[in-house]
């Protein structure tokens, strides 16, 4: 990741990106996974659940993931990692060395709305 800014980009290029609002319903480790991580199920309204593979591992335990909301992109094609398929892409801010810093709405909102 890099810390100068990247090439501008157009609103274009913004609203091609599904960024909603989710819940956590489920969370456990995937030991499976290269790098350490979590196989996270997301509850996302009228869009239904989607999994996400998440390596937010460091600052988070599965337990206190559950109720959790989020923000994800939702429209990328899912990805294959190990025998689990990740279909959406959580955001977080990625702190001092690997710590990601999950992204949240700052009060609670109905699951599946848009952020734009």
């Amino acid at each position: 990741m890099t810390d100068y800014p990247l090439p501008q980009a157009s609103w274009d290029d913004f609203t091609r990106l599904d960024i909603r609002v989710g819940t956590i319903v489920k969370a456990q480790p995937f030991p499976e996974a290269r790098k350490p991580a979590y196989q996270l199920w997301i509850d996302f309204g009228p869009l239904g659940t989607k999994s996400s593979s998440a390596q937010i591992t460091r600052l988070y335990q599965p337990e206190t993931l559950i109720g959790k909301q989020v923000i994800a992109v939702v429209n990328f094609p899912p990805k294959k990692i190990a025998h689990f398929s990740s279909e959406c892409l959580i955001l977080g801010v990625m702190a001092s060395g690997q710590e990601v810093i999950l992204l949240q709405p700052e009060r609670p909102v109905p699951n599946g709305l848009r952020i734009g």
